[in-house]
């Protein structure tokens, strides 16, 4: 199993969260986050006066996959997120070790 760490616009939630259900993805974790890359913040006007924001708002999804969903998946986000412009986000992959289902107990890819 692998866990898919991916940041994306969020103005691009919904149509990512489609387009995922489309290829077979039956649940995800979504998060709202801040964060900086490449574009380093940048400054906005409000009321007249520029302020720098350092930390631009963004959305972070977890899904858990099996190893051979992971491809599919990671073509399909970076696909459907991808809007051509600086802070589209990026996807981390990493291994899952063990899954516990909570309510009933089941373990590893059951869990999931």
């Amino acid at each position: 199993m692998k866990l898919i760490i991916a940041t994306i616009k969020p103005f691009k939630l919904e149509e990512v969260r489609q387009a995922l259900s489309d290829v077979g993805v039956t649940g995800m974790m979504v998060t709202e986050i801040k964060g900086y890359g490449a574009q380093s913040g940048h400054t906005e006007i409000y009321r007249g006066a520029e302020y720098a924001v350092n930390f631009v708002p963004k959305i972070r999804l977890d899904i858990v996959a099996q190893d051979a969903d992971v491809d599919p998946i990671l073509d399909t986000i970076q696909a459907t997120a991808k809007t051509g412009k600086i802070g589209d986000g990026k996807i981390f992959v990493t291994n899952v070790e063990q899954a516990v289902r909570v309510r009933t107990g089941e373990t590893g890819t059951d869990a999931v």
